[in-house]
């Protein structure tokens, strides 16, 4: 992705210079390694704070809910199909935009580095197809490939489906990738085995709602966390409020859920609850061919009925 962060500014530059836009929405670096920090642009005066590198993970689309202002975004692949479910859910609408689309190869994870890294993580660079990682004890360098974060190691959809602008030629997409491994895995197993493994997967839950806060889908006014009429679920630690959090979470997001990762990337404790939304993703393909994000001119599986609907579910 070398050369992505000047061309990102030239555009970003000429965009807010000619007033086509009111602000850019990008990244900017993060007081710590692995951290990129979102960053709104108001003035072609700052533009050179933006930055593009393997580390710009968080999705930016959560920034143009219910905004009524001209914005420029930097979007990849997965930013891009989100923001496609906003217009299409009428949460900002598609003049409002200039859309400076990303061709991405894919975002580190930042918890693997810090697990492979001898010592605190100083720095990190990068090359097309290295990180270079600098500690107390020295420099380790590691295949880009094998410290992607888990979504974009399965990614298929890597290059934006919208953009106005684009800040390099389209990347070559992954092909002949098994993306429902883990969750055919989930399936296969009998009752008990998949009572014990989500168990184990969400016994480290501390009710943060970071995943929540940073997925782009929540944006009801109202949380059912917070509902008290009625009250969908206790507050406390009991594992049933948690499964019931957790699963809830992932049905909202059925038919809508681009796999971005934001919300396993935010969890302070590792919680993969990807599976969950993977899950759904997996379900929506297999009943309704159906992906999210696509296209605008296709409503979302479950926001529509056609009589040839699947009915098995009923049965």
């Amino acid at each position: 992705m070398s050369g992505y962060t000047d061309k990102i500014r030239e555009i970003s530059q000429r965009l807010l210079k000619d007033c086509s836009v009111e602000m850019i929405i990008g990244f900017r670096k993060g007081t710590q390694p692995m951290m990129n920090e979102p960053f709104v642009v108001r003035s072609a005066e700052d533009v050179d704070q933006l930055i593009w590198d393997s580390n710009c993970g968080i999705n930016l689309t959560n920034y143009l809910t219910n905004r009524t202002e001209k914005i420029g975004i930097i979007a990849k692949g997965c930013d891009s199909r989100n923001i496609v479910t906003h217009i299409l859910e009428n949460k900002i609408k598609r003049d409002q935009l200039v859309i400076i689309g990303v061709p991405c190869r894919g975002m580190i994870d930042r918890r693997r580095i810090a697990m492979l890294a001898e010592g605190e993580v100083l720095a990190v660079t990068e090359t097309d197809d290295a990180i270079v990682v600098k500690t107390g004890t020295g420099e380790n360098e590691y295949k880009k490939s094998d410290v992607l974060q888990q979504n974009c190691k399965v990614c298929v959809h890597r290059n934006p489906v919208i953009h106005d602008e684009l800040v390099a030629e389209p990347v070559e997409e992954q092909q002949d990738i098994d993306r429902y491994a883990d969750v055919r895995d989930i399936e296969a197993r009998k009752p008990e085995e998949k009572w014990a493994f989500f168990d184990e997967l969400l016994a480290p839950c501390i009710r943060c709602y970071a995943c929540k806060n940073a997925c782009p889908l929540c944006y009801c006014p109202t949380c059912f966390v917070d509902e008290a009429k009625p009250q969908w679920l206790g507050k406390s630690q009991d594992p049933m409020d948690i499964r019931t959090f957790h699963f809830l979470r992932a049905y909202h997001c059925a038919g809508r859920c681009t796999d971005c990762g934001a919300c396993e990337r935010a969890c302070p404790v590792g919680i993969n609850m990807r599976l969950l939304t993977k899950k759904l993703e997996k379900d929506c393909l297999d009943q309704y061919g159906w992906e999210a994000g696509m296209s605008l001119d296709s409503r979302p599986a479950l926001d529509i009925y056609r009589p040839d609907d699947p009915e098995a579910f009923i049965k």
